[in-house]
């Protein structure tokens, strides 16, 4: 019985860096959407939503088996416990995906692209925590787990540096003041992108048992 519960905690484990290995890609593809003005890539950002809400009921009905199928030991626990929350991260990692695609389609025929405000920067950075935090998780990886949490300060001094940027601009220019709050949305998602990676950090530490 031992043998058959580890298995499915691995069988599990495997759908969890899945689910990020997803999530990874709608983040990457809708940046790109947005940069290049892509509706088409930008609709398959959002029809491929339901492959990763799906992965994550999966991962979740399979924790909560493994919670009642026998006692978990404390490393068990702390397992399930981490799927648990880190599919919710990735889930909602996902939902972030789909908001900057639906903002691409919006900004399909708009010219706006401020270069003050780094958005292809803060989105390589957040991307990059969330693969790095995945890669922790998948290794039990301390380190790089807690390297993760400290690069969160860079996407939030660019994320407050990129909206004092293009809050100047649309005061200076009131034309492009639509295109620019939608470009605000997209930052905010961007920064919460990086907040999330940051919560998998945390929970894989937890994980390991790491104080």
């Amino acid at each position: 019985m031992r043998t058959a519960y580890h298995e499915a905690l691995d069988a599990t484990r495997l759908n969890v860096v899945r689910l990020g290995a997803l999530a990874g890609d709608a983040i990457r593809s809708a940046v790109t959407a947005l940069e290049r003005h892509d509706a088409e890539l930008a609709a398959r950002v959002i029809a491929g939503d339901d492959a990763i809400d799906e992965l994550r009921r999966k991962v979740e009905a399979a924790s909560i088996e493994l919670l009642w199928r026998q006692q978990p030991m404390a490393g068990e626990l702390r397992a399930v416990a981490a799927m648990l929350e880190i599919g919710t991260d990735l889930e909602r990692i996902g939902d972030y995906a789909v908001s900057i695609a639906k903002n691409a389609i919006k900004l399909t025929d708009v010219a706006l692209r401020p270069a003050s405000v780094e958005i292809g920067l803060i989105a390589s950075i957040a991307q990059s925590m969330l693969e790095q935090t995945m890669r922790a998780y998948a290794e039990g990886d301390v380190d790089l787990a807690e390297a993760v949490i400290q690069r969160d300060d860079d996407v939030d001094r660019l994320y407050h540096r990129g909206i004092e940027a293009l809050q100047e601009e649309m005061q200076a220019d009131p034309a492009i003041v639509k295109a620019g709050t939608l470009m605000l949305f997209v930052l905010t998602t961007l920064e919460r992108v990086g907040d999330r990676a940051q919560n998998i950090a945390w929970h894989t530490k937890e994980m390991i048992g790491a104080e």
